[in-house]
Parts: structure tokens; C-alpha cells; sequence
């Protein structure tokens, strides 16, 4: 795929690529350099509401919704087909756009793919169910799509969370309107113009960058969307779901999480120390599901405070598509001073700085939004450090006592998205495993998931499913129908 950054990036409405219904344009920047990198359209309502015309009337028009699911799955695959074959230029534009490391975005690609594959082999296996009911009756459940379903995305996967709902809808048999975020909206684009060349019929897949107070509430508030799935912070999320409440939509929330992850002292202190690493400074911790709170038995906190540390002071900072580079910028300005906001008032709390804390100050990172990996310790739990979702490379840790007292910690918090836990005793794995307030487990492993496994959180975290057949789920409506056979013959 060529990443032709010189050209204009417009809106995808209806399988064409249309300039905003203004005409404006506005820069998206490279995090790395904080310079222009491309020049894209601004969405408006009226773009909105042609986008939801658009994929209104292929849903009823195009026979996507109508066949028995073959049609659908080829397409997807498709799909993934030209995904996978274009996936280093994907991965490039994903980069210069986030700023993640490269390795990073070409793992996010293709996980695209396999999500791809995955709700493909799913697309002509949506069925119905017959129920036994008394008397000369049939009772059977029909699986129908919703019609047109809005997908409101978030920046830090820009494309790998945009498919991870995308992909279910479109398996299902629904049209699709797709806000990307604002600050990185350039590999849905040029996913859209891909979905064209894989076949999709025009206006199945509509991309429209813009904000989100304009284009988001206006898509939500069309009387032809018929679900919103979002991703992205928890007060946002509450906002859509009052929006969708008016209109009695159905929603699907992935939300923020502030992720514990528990150590007791029988763990493989080098496996923990790589895999809490790996589970905040990924993406220079700009994940929802990051393992931003360290809670380890005072037994082992010295160790494995200094075995962190070390790594965190071993990562090779720098713009995402250089060699060797093992995290990458803040997406923009703003979000690294929001960071390290937390940074000084987790000190002023009464906060130790183990590691970084501070922006990078080698002369060719400075120009860009570069964070040191942070390490935190002893915030006091009342700290909006320790409560609140930093969404950057910031690790907060505590100690431990005893079981009791790691889960009192694990659980007092608001979100529940994803928890880590790490022992070599399997009563211990599983009694506390079930004992975490938390939509997903991971035990004596990074955070990690795959398109088969349910993503889901409690509390603050969200409602619903992402990925797994649980998420197809949500983009249908079961129908029940029920025929009356007729009295039969009476006997003579």
C-alpha cells in the first residue's frame, strides 16, 4: 500500500472518497516531530447524515444483509487478504501517525487480519434456534442484522479497535459508519479504500474523521443508527450512553482501567518483571487495559522494583520507524502535559520517583512528545496517580501483606477491565483470579488477548462484549416467530 502522505486524506462515504461538506482540512501531526504529516477533511453533521443515507440504503438495497452469510464471509476474507499483503505499509502509516514502534504496529495489523478471518468463518454460521412450545405449534428464533451500526474509535489502536467491532457488524450483516479519532484517523481511510477494493458494496463501510462533539453525537442522533459501540474514556462513554439512552440504542462501551497486577512471593520474579515491562510501557502505556498499578509482596519488592526499573531504563526511546526502537512518542503535545501532570501531583502527594518522570532530553527527541518510563512508588492510594487513568508509561507500586490484603487493593478502584496475578501455586491463581473484580484474568502472563476471547470489563469500565462470537452477539436482533400448524383432523 502507498502512503502517500502529500495527498489530501478525505471522507469515505458510499465507496467514494468525498471532500467535507466545508471544505476544510486540518493537519494531522507526527508525534514523533510535531510536524504536519498529512492534510485531512473535516467531517460535519451534514457529512453525518449523508454517511448515514449512504450506508441506510446499501444495507437495504446491496443484498449484504439478505444472503445467507457466504457472500459476506468471502468478502472479509478478502480482506484480510489485501490487509495482509499490504501490511508493512499499514504498519508505516499506523507509526508516523500514533507513533508507536513499528514492531508494535505491525503486531496491531495483523492482529487486524486475524480478526478479519476470524468474523468471516463466523459470517454464515449466525443461526437460528427452534423451541419446543406445547400443541400443534412451531416456534424457531431468527438471527437479523440491526441495520446501520455506528463505531466511534479511539486513538491509541487506531485501527486495530476500529475492526475489532467493524468486523462483527459487518459478519452480521450490518452497514457501518466509522468515526476514527481525530488525531490518527489516516489507516481507517485507507482501510475503507481497501474494503472497496475487496468488494464491499458501496456504503457498507463509511469512514468519517472529524470531532466527535459535531459528527459523533450527530450519527448517535440519526434515526437510522441502530447501535453505538465505542472505545475511550470512561466520562466520554458516559456521555454516548445518555445519548443512545434517548433514542433507546444499544451500546457497547470499552471504557478506561487502572490494572493491577499481584505478585505474590512464590512468582518467577524475571517472567513478572519483563511482563510488567511489556504491560505499561507498551505503547508507552496508552492502553486501556495497561498494568498501571504494581502490587507485589513485601517480601519481593525490592527485587523486583530494581528488575523493572532496570528495564524501564533500558528501553531505547525514539521516533517509531527508526531501528531498534522500543517505545515511541506521546500521541500529541497535550497528552504528554496531561502525564506528566500526574507525575508532579503523585510527588506532591508524598510519591517516590523510581524511574524517568520526566520528558526525554536527548536533542532529537525534544522537538516530539517523549516521556521517560515512570516508575512511582508509595503514592498514597488516595492519589488521582493511583485512581485515576494516566494512559501513559507511568507505573504506580504498592506492597503487600497477605492475600486479603493484595485483593482489598486489587479491587479498590473503579474500573474492572483487565488484572495480572502471578504464582506458582494453583490454588492460589485460581481462588484469586475469581476473587478479582475484573472482566479478564491473566495469570503468570502479559496482558494479552486474541480475537476469540471475550474483551470486557465491569464498573467504570464498560458494558458488553468485544471480539469472541459473544461480540456478533450485539450486532443482531433475535426475531421469534411462532405458527399455528391448524387443529389437525378430529377423530371419527
Amino acid at each position: 500500500m502507498a502512503t502517500v502522505l502529500d495527498a489530501p486524506y478525505d471522507l469515505f462515504i458510499g465507496g467514494k472518497d468525498v471532500p467535507g461538506a466545508r471544505g476544510e482540512r486540518r493537519p494531522v501531526l507526527d508525534p514523533a516531530t510535531n510536524q504536519p504529516l498529512a492534510q485531512v477533511s473535516v467531517a460535519t453533521a451534514d457529512d453525518a447524515r449523508a454517511a448515514m443515507e449512504a450506508a441506510d440504503r446499501a444495507f437495504r438495497e446491496s443484498n449484504w444483509a439478505q444472503d445467507d452469510g457466504a457472500r459476506r464471509a468471502k468478502a472479509l476474507q478478502r480482506l484480510a487478504a489485501l490487509l495482509e499483503a499490504s501490511l508493512e505499509g499499514f504498519a508505516r502509516l499506523e507509526t508516523r501517525n500514533m507513533g508507536k514502534p513499528l514492531r508494535e504496529s505491525r503486531g496491531d495489523i495483523g492482529y487486524v487480519v486475524r480478526t478479519l478471518e476470524y468474523f468471516a468463518g463466523l459470517a454464515d454460521k449466525l443461526e437460528g434456534a427452534t423451541v419446543p412450545v406445547p400443541g400443534p405449534r412451531l416456534d424457531y428464533t431468527i438471527a437479523e442484522p440491526l441495520g446501520v451500526t455506528v463505531h466511534i474509535a479511539p486513538w491509541n489502536y487506531p485501527l486495530l479497535l476500529s475492526i475489532r467491532s467493524i468486523a462483527p457488524a459487518l459478519a452480521a450483516g450490518n452497514a457501518a459508519v466509522l468515526k476514527p479519532a481525530s488525531l490518527t484517523p489516516l489507516t481507517a481511510i485507507a482501510f475503507a479504500r481497501l474494503a472497496r477494493d475487496a468488494g464491499l458494496p458501496e456504503g457498507i463501510l463509511n469512514v468519517l474523521p472529524g470531532a466527535g462533539a459535531e459528527v459523533g453525537e450527530a450519527l448517535i442522533a440519526d434515526p437510522r443508527c441502530r447501535s453505538v459501540t465505542f472505545t475511550g474514556s470512561s466520562e466520554v462513554g458516559r456521555h454516548i450512553a445518555e445519548l443512545a439512552a434517548r433514542r433507546l440504542l444499544p451500546v457497547t462501551l470499552e471504557l478506561g482501567g487502572k490494572g493491577p497486577v499481584v505478585v505474590f512471593p512464590d512468582a518467577d520474579l524475571d517472567r513478572a518483571a519483563r511482563a510488567i515491562g511489556y504491560g505499561i510501557f507498551q505503547n508507552a502505556g496508552q492502553m486501556c487495559w495497561a498494568a498501571s498499578r504494581l502490587i507485589v509482596h513485601e517480601s519481593l519488592r525490592g527485587p523486583l522494583v530494581e528488575k523493572v526499573r532496570a528495564i524501564a531504563e533500558g528501553l531505547k526511546l525514539g521516533p517509531g520507524v527508526e531501528d531498534g526502537v522500543e517505545m515511541g512518542p506521546l500521541v500529541s503535545a497535550d497528552h504528554l502535559d496531561r502525564v506528566l501532570g500526574f507525575v508532579a501531583e503523585a510527588r506532591a502527594d508524598g510519591g517516590s520517583l523510581v524511574a524517568g518522570g520526566e520528558r526525554a532530553s536527548a536533542p532529537a527527541l525534544a522537538p516530539g512528545n517523549f516521556l521517560r518510563p515512570t516508575i512511582l512508588a508509595d503514592v498514597p492510594a488516595s492519589s488521582r496517580a493511583v485512581r485515576e487513568e494516566i494512559f501513559g508509561p507511568v507505573l504506580a507500586v504498592s506492597s503487600f501483606t497477605d492475600a486479603e490484603d493484595a485483593v482489598r487493593q486489587a479491587n479498590d478502584t473503579a474500573y474492572g477491565l483487565l488484572a495480572a496475578l502471578w504464582t506458582r501455586d494453583l490454588a492460589t491463581a485460581h481462588s484469586v483470579a475469581r476473587r478479582l473484580e475484573s472482566g479478564m484474568v491473566v495469570v503468570n502472563e502479559a496482558p494479552i488477548s486474541y480475537p476469540q476471547t471475550p474483551f470486557a470489563g465491569i464498573k467504570a469500565s464498560g458494558v458488553g462484549f468485544e471480539q469472541s462470537r459473544q461480540a456478533v452477539e450485539a450486532y443482531l436482533r433475535r426475531k421469534n416467530v411462532l405458527v399455528h400448524l391448524g387443529a389437525g383432523k378430529r377423530k371419527s
